[in-house]
């Protein structure tokens, strides 16, 4: 194991730039906090850098870490590294995924979704519903924000989540014979009017605005979910939790 004291270390700098979406894009890095976050990403090795340790920490006896390095820094480093109040003195290096889904069949496209805990919440309930891949289009949070990042649990590591330009998945969708389904109330259908499909791709979008127009001009059928109390709208994140489970469910 290393051992780093300096906060003025190269390699210290370097991890600290990982806290800015501008290095995160630049590097093709980011950086993941906690026991919980680090042992997903040690889930796939391959893509772990390095592991930080705070001097203060324990190394968990059962964290299977295999070659991964492990640098130990001060406990001043770890806080200066930390993105939460009370850090557990824990972090992961990782590279940013690559994986793009050949052959899927369930997708969750987000558009301009800017809220991290809505993003991280949506990422998290595709994985739990067994969405084969999450689109994020322009105008998001950074996938590798690191509220999106706990907020996800270590989702990021179980299933391909992706930037992209989401009218050029829409149009490859549609020539896939995958139906889209946007989510808008005008010109839109009650969700359980659904007819059962083993391939879908859901289309959510801004807190405020919703789907741009452009895009729902592509879909095959935009949904809503009605509204039985006094409030004005569902959170996004839920009515994506609700509408992705009911079209994987659909009979």
């Amino acid at each position: 194991m290393k051992y780093i004291q300096s906060d003025k270390n190269p390699q210290v700098k370097q991890w600290k730039k990982l806290k800015t979406r501008k290095e995160r894009d630049k590097s093709g890095m980011f950086l993941v906090e906690g026991f919980h976050l680090v042992e997903e990403a040690l889930t796939r090795k391959d893509d772990v850098e390095e592991i930080i340790l705070s001097e203060k920490t324990e190394m968990p006896p059962g964290l299977d870490y295999g070659s991964v390095p492990v640098t130990v820094v001060t406990d001043e480093i770890s806080r200066q590294l930390a993105d939460t109040e009370t850090t557990q003195g824990i972090f992961a290096v990782c590279r940013q995924s690559s994986e793009s889904p050949e052959s899927g069949q369930t997708y969750l496209l987000i558009d301009s979704v800017q809220d991290p805990g809505n993003l991280g919440t949506m990422i998290r309930t595709a994985d739990a519903a067994g969405i084969d891949a999450v689109i994020i289009g322009k105008g998001s949070v950074d996938i590798y924000n690191p509220k999106v990042l706990r907020s996800a649990q270590g989702s990021h590591f179980h299933l391909p989540v992706l930037n992209g330009d989401l009218e050029e998945w829409v149009d490859r969708l549609n020539g896939e014979k995958i139906p889209v389904y946007g989510t808008a109330l005008e010109n839109g259908s009650v969700f359980t009017e659904v007819e059962k499909s083993e391939s879908f791709a859901l289309l959510v979008g801004n807190e405020g605005s919703g789907v741009t127009k452009e895009l729902l001009t592509k879909t095959n059928q935009n949904l809503y979910i009605p509204i039985y109390g006094k409030s004005e709208s569902l959170n996004v994140a839920v009515a994506a939790g609700i509408l992705l489970y009911y079209l994987k469910t659909a009979k």
